[in-house]
């Protein structure tokens, strides 16, 4: 708790009138539409709405009179989290178009006796201290906000006055702080652009400069060197779709490890509590990975999404939503170049369907194995691989210090909005 035992002299819900469960509403039907904000509107975890767009809804006049949102209400999330995120999360809200929250969310709204951006600091406090941890119930994967229990935290409030003047005084401060982290995403951003830049030229103009070219007569491609062969990746290397998951091999006599689309990321891949799928001796021959194999998702939100599997396991198979490429020839075809292929396509959209999608449903094996493109003599591919990981590592380093620079200062934010709130600060009381 972030008071101590001699400071908690009264309720958290005493500083609200009242607290709404939200409502979600009907499909949009141009008469009683309003602005429905959904946890995904959360700016992480700084207090504040993010500026991504919002999600309409009807909601009839009676529901929405009780529900409706005003500025300087608050809203608290009480079903969601995640793996890696308390539920429990808190937003001030201070906009003018007609809104209502989800019903995923609650609204809270301040009581005349408190300044609403003070207890908006105050939530987040206790949320970054790991407060709404004793009051959350799970149920079915999903994280739920016992509000009662969670409302009934025992706190400190000082008056109004005092309220408003350390609400200012953060508001400031968290501004400048906040400014500093967005700059630093600036530089993580142009550094993730240049690594792309890199990989992008390296594996289809090679890194002689001087080199002649041809016309590759693909238009996304371009010019590629002269002496490089372009052709489909299935006269190269072979394709292999995983073996699907059913009741009947959830179980079985050949119980053996499998790797799914969230074990494959890109770069790495995860072998800790593999899950299990039978495997009878004639499924292994088929689906048994070797080093050196590069594993491609197949299909959802990570379409293209590579790794190369180094061995890390004595048996491995994979499931289906995972494709398996396996050069035929290892002496004219490294993994290792095409991972960066299959990094340069993804990240440049190549396997977009029609040109007006974020990503395509499946990158089936047919489609994956007509994809050409240009494949430079093996001396070649291997100059490339190393030349990346050189190069890629340095920036990758670099994007380590920014990201330790982030987390630093998001540390620093937490701790002075806990100092700020609980009146360890001298000078705001």
């Amino acid at each position: 708790m972030i008071f101590s035992a001699e400071q908690q002299d009264e309720r958290l819900k005493w500083s609200f009138d009242s607290t709404k469960n939200g409502a979600w509403g009907e499909e949009p039907d141009g008469d009683h539409d309003v602005v429905c904000l959904r946890a995904a509107d959360f700016d992480g975890v700084s207090g504040r709405l993010n500026d991504g767009t919002r999600t309409i809804r009807a909601v009839d006049p009676t529901t929405f009179a009780k529900v409706s949102l005003h500025p300087g209400d608050l809203i608290i999330e009480k079903s969601g989290g995640g793996e890696k995120q308390l539920v429990g999360r808190a937003v001030l809200f201070n906009g003018v178009e007609p809104s209502v929250c989800s019903n995923f969310l609650a609204r809270a709204r301040p009581s005349a006796k408190a300044d609403s951006a003070y207890l908006n600091y105050l939530l987040l406090a206790i949320y970054n201290a790991r407060g709404t941890w004793p009051h959350i119930k799970q149920s079915t994967g999903i994280q739920n906000l016992d509000m009662a229990s969670y409302l009934n935290t025992r706190v400190s409030i000082p008056p109004l006055k005092t309220q408003c003047r350390v609400a200012e005084f953060l508001d400031g401060k968290t501004a400048q702080i906040d400014a500093l982290i967005e700059k630093k995403r600036g530089l993580l951003d142009r550094l993730a652009e240049k690594r792309q830049a890199l990989i992008t030229h390296a594996v289809t103009k090679g890194l002689d400069p001087n080199t002649p070219m041809k016309d590759s007569r693909i238009d996304w491609l371009g010019e590629v060197p002269a002496h490089w062969t372009i052709c489909a990746t299935g006269y190269r290397y072979e394709v292999q779709l995983g073996r699907m998951l059913n009741a009947d091999r959830a179980e079985g006599e050949w119980p053996l490890p499998y790797l799914r689309v969230y074990d494959v990321q890109w770069g790495s891949i995860n072998t800790n509590d593999l899950p299990t799928m039978d495997f009878p001796p004639e499924a292994q021959a088929r689906y048994r990975l070797q080093s050196g194999d590069l594993m491609v998702n197949e299909g959802g939100s990570y379409v293209g999404r590579s790794a190369i599997w180094r061995g890390e396991l004595e048996e491995c198979y994979y499931q289906k939503a995972l494709h398996r490429l396996r050069p035929f020839k290892r002496d004219t075809d490294t993994a290792e170049f095409f991972y960066y292929v299959m990094e340069m396509a993804t990240r440049n959209n190549v396997f977009i369907a029609g040109g007006n999608q974020t990503t395509i449903d499946h990158l089936t094996a047919e489609k994956l194995r007509s994809y050409r493109f240009a494949f430079p003599p093996p001396h070649e591919q291997i100059e490339i691989s190393d030349f990346l990981g050189h190069r890629l590592g340095r920036l990758e380093k670099a994007a380590d210090s920014v990201r330790s620079s982030i987390g630093q200062l998001a540390e620093y934010r937490a701790a002075l909005i806990t100092s700020a709130v609980t009146g360890s600060m001298v000078g705001l009381q």
